[in-house]
């Protein structure tokens, strides 16, 4: 496989047409303006904490990266179409705590901005693209789908309305029955390889792996389960007992859990949801049970769909997120490398807010392992 190429990026191949690469530009973009245009008087201020960012640095921040990567190609010396936009809305630049003190424009002026950057972008698009340009589109679509979501974890974090409506339901029960899955000793292809399409660049390269014999639940942990584990008396006598997700409450007896602002009855038979890697960890060890690594979930979620259940959430796993032998930045090299520190860990599937343009079976999405904030759960392997 090539290692350390400077343009592997030119490897993903095939891409799609400009015409579907215009409609996912015009549906993800739409999505983001009714966001910000919806916003409510004063929940443009979000509290300064580590989960969140200011909703309209963020649209900014986003915008520009379009901008950046598309037309400028990714060059600082090629002036922005916004001033000052370079030094308000490069992410690899400005601290996360200086997001809550520096002028950012107003909603009008960024809406403005946006409109100038996509517009580009669609003439771009009128003709055929060449692969450097499919390839930079790409990344800024699914960039942007990747904060739209985080819009939606926001948004529920806050307590604010619903941002958008999900691509799927965000209430499907688990419709059947917990079955252990069987799967022999065998030997798997883990990662991408030059000519799968887009990937992102901690996925390569593609390579061959033993992986171990082992048993996986087909479905993921509910909250009538993750209930039942909160109120046991192993939890209980802890020292440090796991506590209810912050979104869950009891009422007169009854549990109830809120979605966006909306308290609804919680339902024993969805997924559990918002819970951190660590509380997943404890109701593995009080059940004698273990995280999938990333490569079992991924030969799981491989198989029919009538073989097993998604959760609908991104499911935590026991892996933590390094780098595949012959990974290689991509020129946006601060979207993997940064965070091979040794705490995050590698998250699989999709949430209800995650478009199926980026549902793939290689995609690693990754997390600190003390975050619940987005729409997260998990199932578990026998031991």
């Amino acid at each position: 496989m090539p290692e350390n190429l400077p343009d592997d990026y030119l490897l993903y191949s095939p891409f799609p047409p400009s015409s579907t690469l215009e409609k996912w530009l015009k549906d993800s973009n739409q999505i983001t303006r009714q966001i910000l245009k919806n916003l409510q008087a004063g929940d443009e201020h979000v509290p300064q904490l580590d989960i969140l960012n200011p909703p309209l640095w963020e649209f900014g921040h986003l915008t520009w990266f379009h901008e950046f990567w598309v037309h400028r190609d990714g060059q600082a010396n090629k002036p922005s179409f916004m001033a000052d936009a370079d030094y308000l809305f490069n992410s690899s630049e400005i601290a996360h705590q200086d997001r809550w003190s520096i002028p950012i424009p107003c909603l009008d002026d960024l809406l403005e901005y946006n409109q100038s950057v996509i517009d580009r972008t669609s003439q771009l698009l009128r003709n055929p693209v060449d692969t450097k340009t499919a390839y930079f589109i790409q990344l800024a679509i699914f960039h942007q789908d990747m904060h739209n979501e985080a819009f939606a974890y926001m948004w529920q974090t806050m307590g604010y309305s619903a941002p958008f409506s999900p691509f799927i339901s965000t209430s499907k029960p688990v419709d059947r029955a917990q079955t252990w899955a069987h799967f022999p000793k065998c030997s798997i292809k883990a990662g991408s390889d030059p000519g799968a399409g887009f990937i992102f660049d901690n996925e390569k390269w593609g390579y061959s792996l033993e992986l171990p014999a082992f048993v996986i639940s087909s479905t993921p942990v509910t909250n009538g389960e993750y209930l039942e584990f909160l109120q046991s008396k192993g939890n209980l006598t802890q020292s440090m007992p796991v506590t209810p997700p912050s979104h869950w409450k009891q009422d007169g007896g009854v549990w109830f859990e809120r979605f966006f602002k909306e308290w609804l009855p919680l339902n024993p038979s969805s997924a559990v949801r918002h819970i951190s890697y660590h509380d997943a960890q404890h109701f593995c060890d009080l059940h004698k049970l273990r995280l999938p690594n990333e490569h079992e979930l991924s030969l799981l979620m491989s198989q029919k769909q009538n073989d097993w259940q998604s959760s609908h959430l991104w499911e935590w796993t026991s892996s933590p997120f390094v780098p595949f032998p012959g990974f290689s930045s991509d020129p946006y090299a601060d979207y993997s490398q940064p965070w091979f520190d040794g705490t995050y860990q590698v998250l699989k599937g999709g949430s209800p807010f995650t478009p199926d343009r980026l549902k793939r079976v290689p995609l690693r999405n990754f997390y600190q392992r003390n975050r619940s904030d987005h729409f997260c759960g998990f199932r578990t392997c026998l031991l």
